[in-house]
């Protein structure tokens, strides 16, 4: 099989014996006859794919589902960046500014209702993590957005909000790490970085919480509904949810989220460590090292021009894609999410020394 050395930020790179599966189950699911994607979502075949996805996000999660749910949701995370306000923001909401994702967070919230920033990294070009957050405790919850896939930011420990509800957009870096997920009253992500296809969101919420959203939401975006259904109140997008099953089972395969982490780092520090050591050429974008992503490399070049002309030679002599930086701040960006195998950062590292030599 040839393939690419996709460093996409998303859709991204998928495990091969994950699309494999996925090729097989297109055609003909389970010796069935059949298509997953022709099968009827309330079969009993494809519900013991959605349950056992289900189960297997709250595993991973260690969450334990008498307290927690998951949801598979179209729309996407932006779609998300609705409903949470219009079923949780009662008096007031507090956000944290990191980025491009945030900011659509924050103003789909001021439609519903008082939104506080209690914490920005704007005025630097999102550059680095707010620290020392002075938020309300009062707020109907805080939001934060865990990676920032355009500037190249993670918030690598999540701060204590006391009380308040904490609610965190993870769509690219969830199960990328370990992390005390019970800390959160919501979570959502979209698929799409590191655990299936675009066109399905996974909701994890907390039931307690649950039981004080707003009444009066309308049916689609009402998070009570779709749990009341099994998460079926309308037909899901079955195709990807089968795609993110086959993930998380791949996940567990390579050793949970403790050895995926493990193999995160080491891939991202090969980058950062390659960076700091030639900053006058390979120019790394956050200098903050407890900042710095493991899901999305970002470094800027000492001209526009070479930049470009790395993205091409990059493309052209070594099939290595999706390499360019985001048009909003330029450069070059390396996504290494957890099906990006190690090798292809070294072979991208070995390319980057020769195209140095040759152009500095």
């Amino acid at each position: 099989m040839n393939r690419a050395f996709n460093f996409s930020a998303g859709p991204a790179v998928l495990p091969v014996e994950v699309l494999q599966e996925t090729a097989q189950a297109v055609l003909d699911y389970n010796n069935l006859g059949m298509s997953i994607m022709e099968m009827s979502h309330r079969s009993k075949e494809y519900d013991a794919v959605f349950k056992e996805t289900q189960a297997d996000a709250l595993k991973l999660m260690n969450l334990n589902p008498e307290e927690y749910y998951v949801l598979f949701l179209g729309g996407g995370a932006s779609l998300q960046f609705l409903m949470v306000p219009l079923n949780f923001l009662k008096n007031k909401a507090d956000y944290v500014n990191t980025g491009a994702w945030s900011k659509k967070a924050i103003k789909e919230a001021k439609w519903v209702g008082t939104t506080n920033v209690v914490a920005s990294s704007e005025e630097t070009n999102f550059d680095h993590i707010p620290k020392n957050i002075p938020y309300n405790t009062d707020a109907d919850y805080i939001h934060i957005t865990t990676n920032n896939t355009i500037y190249g930011t993670q918030w690598r420990e999540i701060p204590d909000f006391g009380n308040v509800p904490l609610v965190a957009d993870m769509s690219s870096d969830i199960f990328s790490c370990p992390r005390d997920f019970s800390k959160f009253s919501l979570i959502y992500a979209g698929a799409q970085k590191n655990i299936g296809p675009s066109g399905v969101t996974m909701v994890v919420i907390k039931k307690s919480w649950l039981e004080k959203q707003k009444e009066n939401v309308p049916t689609m975006l009402n998070y009570k509904i779709h749990v009341e259904n099994e998460s079926l109140y309308n037909t899901p997008p079955c195709l990807p949810v089968y795609v993110v099953g086959r993930t998380l089972k791949w996940i567990m395969k390579q050793g949970g989220l403790e050895a995926i982490n493990q193999n995160n780092i080491k891939k991202a520090n090969l980058l950062y460590d390659f960076f700091d050591a030639n900053a006058d050429f390979y120019i790394p974008r956050v200098k903050d090292k407890e900042d710095r992503s493991y899901m999305n490399i970002c470094c800027n070049l000492p001209t526009k021009e070479l930049e470009e002309k790395f993205v091409a030679e990059a493309k052209s002599k070594m099939q290595m894609t999706n390499l360019k930086g985001h048009r909003s701040i330029g450069g070059v960006r390396v996504s290494t999410y957890n099906a990006c195998p190690i090798e292809w950062i070294e072979k991208l590292i070995g390319f980057m020394e020769v195209f140095m030599k040759e152009n500095k």
